[in-house]
């Protein structure tokens, strides 16, 4: 079998086709089907990427992302009944990579999965090293931030965008730029993605995220990391 992904929602018949429609393609897929199960196989089990909606019993779908994020990087999809831009943002402020409107084409879910499982890939395969910056430490072997010493406890996306501004200091990435490097080209949203995650990495890793020291911000172009 590939990759192993976890999908997550209470409708059974949704859950049947998603299964089977990426058993054709080769995924091993596991299924849950409220937001405490799903918890449980997340933390007992090594997914590739995780499929989620966001309506669930026991549990929504943002606290069940919120709580993976603080034991694990795997990429989380959303899915959403809700096509509100709020929810989307809040989605993706809670740690998903990405979200998938209902109903959805399955073609497109599929396209959303190769996009991110490849953009994972090509991660994992970049030379790791660490480097500090005063207070600040970039750990990309194991794909963390320190301040003092002390792991920041960084979303997947927001190690990638502090990972990506450190690694060129004081290059100014417009936020269109910053969606495709740190997103990929596939990627569906839109601008404030980039202004809801560097607000979240500010409150992790500046003393004062609102005059900070590290990731500092261009008005009207966009954002810079200053060594």
């Amino acid at each position: 079998m590939g990759r192993k992904i976890l999908v997550v929602d209470d409708e059974k018949l949704i859950v049947k086709g998603i299964k089977f429609s990426l058993e054709q393609d080769e995924y091993e897929v596991d299924c849950a089907f409220d937001g405490e199960e799903a918890l449980e196989k997340a933390k007992n089990n090594e997914y590739d990427l995780v499929i989620l909606d966001l309506m669930l019993p026991k549990m929504n779908g943002y606290d069940v992302c919120r709580e993976i994020r603080e034991f694990s990087d795997v990429p989380v999809i959303m899915l959403t009944a809700k096509d509100q831009d709020m929810d989307k943002i809040m989605g993706l402020e809670y740690g998903a990579d990405d979200y998938v409107t209902k109903p959805f084409n399955i073609v497109e879910v599929k396209a959303r999965i190769k996009a991110i499982l490849r953009r994972v890939g090509k991660r994992e395969e970049k030379e790791a090293a660490t480097v500090t910056f005063g207070e600040l430490t970039v750990d990309a072997e194991n794909r963390r931030a320190l301040l003092n010493g002390v792991d920041a406890g960084l979303t997947a996306k927001e190690f990638d965008i502090l990972q990506l501004l450190s690694s060129n200091p004081d290059k100014i990435y417009d936020r269109d730029k910053l969606l495709t490097a740190v997103w990929g080209e596939d990627f569906y949203g839109d601008a404030r993605t980039v202004d809801v995650h560097i607000r979240r990495l500010r409150e992790k890793i500046e003393k004062d995220p609102g005059n900070p020291d590290y990731i500092h911000t261009k008005w009207g172009i966009g954002y810079y990391f200053e060594a």
